[in-house]
């Protein structure tokens, strides 16, 4: 069993309910399923998941790429896009939304599988080097401090 926590975030009904069946398949940790851009927020920053499944057309205020980008700037969470949109009709707003990854509808469970353990692992990277940096600013700030 897997111990990523999973935030769905799907305003279709019947395509939640086959997401979550798909990750329960897969052994991964529902932490919650919302359909709104506003709750996708709240919980992110309550249940503090390590990833996020987002639709990027939700019904509502707040459609998906409002609220990833509400959540990035607040939390360090990867997410990936769900979009029933081809990459051509996508790209037009990769400059706002940064994803991870996306995935269009209708998927595979062992791609939805794939995409999560990829977005995982160049994330858990992506902090590794961060902190690698970090790390080595602050040895050459103690070196300049002793001498």
């Amino acid at each position: 069993m897997s111990d990523e926590k999973i935030l769905i975030v799907e305003d279709e009904i019947i395509v939640a309910m086959a997401l979550e069946q798909k990750l329960l398949d897969l052994e991964y940790v529902i932490v919650d399923s919302v359909s709104t851009g506003e709750d996708a927020v709240k919980c992110a920053k309550q249940l503090k998941p390590d990833l996020i499944l987002m639709d990027i057309t939700l019904k509502g205020k707040m459609n998906g790429i409002e609220a990833a980008k509400q959540i990035k700037d607040n939390l360090d969470i990867p997410i990936i896009y769900l979009t029933a949109y081809s990459y051509s009709e996508v790209v037009k707003y990769v400059p706002l939304i940064e994803p991870y990854e996306y995935l269009v509808k209708p998927f595979k469970k062992s791609e939805l599988n794939n995409y999560i353990k990829m977005s995982l692992s160049n994330h858990r990277a992506k902090k590794a080097e961060n902190t690698n940096k970090t790390l080595t600013k602050f040895q050459g700030f103690v070196k300049a401090t002793r001498n």
